[in-house]
């Protein structure tokens, strides 16, 4: 049975001029996750650029006893996110956070990490944490903001975590994938959709051996 997308009513046109819609990408993201369930179910969820809150919310329908953690830079976005969440009635925890700096934590803890992040090339990304920009301008090809958190992801996860990144042909996914063995991951592309101009596609990242190690050497040196 197909999970119903989360209702939006209380978010306005004006809303929207400050906190990233439910748009192609999020609708794809959802499907990825439905149908790439995780078992047993994840203990600790934390979505990265919750926008709207329509993906922690839906998540926290897949998994109902999961603690959901919704993080986003922009507050207005929090806000929104709080606000999808109890209009579905769903519990989902909001910070306002650069990337999930102050919340090591959920240093490996994190069984589903989910990034819908800025992924659109341009020139240079967003220095205004409340303007729209932040949610789509990645920088060169669209990469600075993924490039910025992926060797942090790994610490986060854990030892069975999974992570969905999601982006475009021009942020060179097989690139990606490549590189994630040395920040203690392995990668792979689960999905890919046109959306308009756009070829987006989602990777499936889960710790490697070295990944496990590092954490557990994280941990016990706390």
């Amino acid at each position: 049975m197909s999970v119903p997308t989360p209702l939006t009513p209380h978010l306005s046109k004006e809303e929207y001029s400050a906190v990233y819609p439910p748009s192609e990408d999020t609708f794809f993201l959802l499907d990825t996750l439905e149908l790439n369930p995780l078992s047993p179910d994840p203990v600790f969820v934390l979505e990265l650029g919750s926008g709207s809150g329509v993906v922690s919310t839906f998540v926290k329908t897949l998994y109902p006893l999961a603690c959901c953690v919704a993080v986003d830079i922009n507050a207005r976005a929090a806000e929104a996110t709080l606000e999808t969440a109890r209009t579905n009635k769903k519990k989902v925890e909001v910070v306002v956070s650069d990337l999930a700096r102050g919340l090591e934590g959920l240093h490996g803890k994190v069984d589903l990490l989910i990034f819908n992040p800025p992924y659109v090339v341009t020139e240079s990304i967003s220095q205004t944490k409340d303007d729209i920009d932040a949610a789509w301008a990645g920088g060169k090809n669209g990469r600075q903001i993924i490039d910025k958190f992926l060797p942090r992801a790994g610490q986060f996860l854990s030892p069975r975590g999974v992570f969905f990144l999601l982006g475009i042909k021009q942020n060179k996914p097989t690139e990606i994938c490549q590189i994630a063995p040395e920040l203690g991951l392995q990668g792979n592309i689960v999905a890919e959709r046109k959306a308009g101009i756009e070829r987006l596609w989602i990777i499936r990242f889960t710790k490697n051996a070295e990944g496990t190690k590092a954490t557990a050497q994280f941990s016990k040196n706390k």
